[in-house]
């Protein structure tokens, strides 16, 4: 599998990273699984910056079908992306499905500064 997580309810955060080419069945398990573990609220950072897909137009559109279906359910937690330049344009493509939901977005060139985002939402979050 080129895509692997770890969903941690204790500090309600989602760590996806894909190495190798993604495909959409491993995309909707891990939409499976989040669902099924209430995890949807949760932060999430997913670190593409090794990853690729060789999904075409079909498969995006019924991922973000999906995707829409989950955010007509409820709030939707917080989203950090980090991908390499040369991955902006098939990200912009699959953000602009995810951009329904209303949520904090933000895309990232590494992981660092995208986990300190994402920390310093929870401690925003905290704090009120």
């Amino acid at each position: 599998m080129s895509l692997s997580w770890t969903i941690d309810p204790e500090i309600r955060l989602i760590t996806v990273v894909a190495d190798g080419d993604v495909t959409r069945r491993e995309i909707e398990t891990l939409l499976d699984e989040m669902a099924s573990k209430g995890a949807m609220t949760y932060r999430k950072l997913f670190d593409g910056s090794k990853g690729d897909t060789r999904m075409g137009p079909d498969d995006l559109l019924l991922l973000g079908v999906r995707f829409r279906a989950f955010h007509a359910q409820g709030p939707m937690g917080p989203l950090a992306v980090v991908v390499p330049d040369d991955k902006a344009e098939l990200v912009a493509r699959v953000l602009g499905m995810l951009a329904a939901a209303d949520r904090p977005m933000r895309v990232f060139r590494t992981s660092m500064p995208a986990r300190r985002w994402l920390e310093s939402l929870e401690k925003k979050q905290e704090a009120s």
